[in-house]
């Protein structure tokens, strides 16, 4: 293969290396969405009136 030499174990590594790469990057890319969501919300509670502060807080208590 014009002087390229592909072992078994080259091959294995480069798969568990990027098995392993995919798996990080999820964690920490559904982290990293975590933390907009709630930077979101709490963005959007700033905006409420009083009256739908009351209301949410009502609804969350369950009354």
């Amino acid at each position: 293969m014009g002087g390229i030499d592909i072992s078994v174990i080259g091959i294995f590594i480069a798969v568990v290396t990027g098995l392993g790469s995919y798996v990080l990057g999820k964690h920490f890319r559904e982290k990293r969405a975590a933390r907009r969501r709630e930077k979101d919300r709490i963005a959007a509670q700033a905006g409420e009136t009083r009256q739908v502060r009351r209301a949410r807080e009502r609804k969350e208590r369950g009354e």
